[in-house]
């Protein structure tokens, strides 16, 4: 039996992630640090079946799948203290009813970045290798390309832009270290000297676009980004420069980015989109500039577990008493994303 000093807590999102964020190993390191029943996960925090352990609760351990955090869950929570976020942004979970009440809340996104930014580096190194053109030239061809074919190709010198110094971003920047790149950064709460601290030259965003050869979004979906690579800025980019893009489709005009597709100035690979899916009539499906995934960058498979760890040293640090290592605060969430 469970100690009765140690927290309670529910779990709260959709069942089907629950074994892969918590494998046996961090389920009992759970069980350990917590009284939690496993078998219960909330989907519906008006949901009768789950009042008890709700009116409980001192900890809520949540992920995909989780009802908004709203006034209906506040009254269900009368003893809540903290809410854990097995996965990233807590934006559109935790509502003002919980910052009120003065809940802590934790996020994962920091192992989340982990999978995205690694995604992206791939991305970069093959996108400077024209990996994607000659592959469909292959196909056409049966041959080896010429010299001619090559002559832009290779990641030598090659100049990366990241707009933003997200966790993602920093990520990022951090495995760009070792490669051959000039990478350049915009983010406008980063100087000069931060900037060069991560790696890079700290640029303007159209100084970024002119001179970039491949772009990379790492930005927020907030007001002052929304769209913020528009049809003037597109422009901006190099003939043949490629757009990497695994943050929010919204940052991007994609009517814009679609016309400059479809005239095969430019290339891209696209992890989001806006809508998100594309319509299935949308030309980015089969043009051959482009390289689209489904949202794919994130955690996913055995990735989960690496969120399952950060939550469970989470809650170890509140039962040892000590201060949450990823505490998202409400003041930080204008700039978040």
């Amino acid at each position: 039996m469970p100690s009765a000093s140690l927290p309670r807590a529910v779990f709260a999102m959709d069942p089907v992630h629950l074994p892969l964020l918590f494998p046996k190993s961090l389920m009992a390191r759970l069980h350990r640090t917590a009284e939690i029943d496993a078998g219960l996960v909330v989907r519906d925090f008006s949901d009768p079946a789950a009042a008890t352990a709700l009116a409980g609760a001192e900890v809520l351990i949540t992920g995909w799948g989780c009802p908004r955090l709203e006034e209906g869950a506040a009254a269900s929570t009368p003893s809540l203290r903290t809410v854990l976020h097995a996965a990233g942004s807590v934006r559109s979970l935790v509502g003002e009813a919980m910052w009120e009440r003065g809940v802590t809340v934790s996020s994962a996104v920091i192992g989340n970045a982990v999978p995205v930014a690694e995604y992206t580096l791939a991305m970069i190194l093959l996108a400077g290798k024209d990996v994607f053109a000659h592959r469909e030239r292959f196909r056409r061809t049966h041959a080896q390309p010429t010299p001619v074919e090559t002559a832009a190709t290779g990641n030598l010198g090659r100049r990366v832009g990241v707009i933003g110094a997200s966790r993602v971003g920093r990520r990022l920047l951090e495995l760009l270290r070792p490669y051959d790149f000039d990478v350049l950064l915009h983010d406008p709460y980063v100087d000069a000297a931060e900037a060069a601290e991560l790696g890079a030259q700290s640029v303007s965003l159209d100084d970024l676009l002119l001179r970039s050869d491949i772009v990379s979004l790492h930005a927020p979906d907030i007001p002052e980004t929304h769209r913020m690579l528009d049809h003037a800025r597109l422009a901006l980019i190099r003939d043949g420069g490629v757009l990497i893009n695994t943050s929010r489709g919204a940052l991007v005009d994609h009517a814009a980015l679609t016309d400059e597709l479809v005239s095969g100035r430019l290339h891209a690979v696209l992890d989001v989109t806006d809508p998100e899916p594309l319509p299935a009539d949308s030309p980015l499906y089969r043009l051959p500039n482009v390289f689209l995934t489904p949202h794919i960058a994130g955690s996913l498979g055995n990735e989960l577990e690496r969120l399952g760890r950060i939550v469970v040293e989470e809650l170890e640090r509140l039962a040892d008493g000590l201060p949450l290592a990823h505490e998202v605060r409400h003041a930080d969430l204008a700039r978040m994303a």
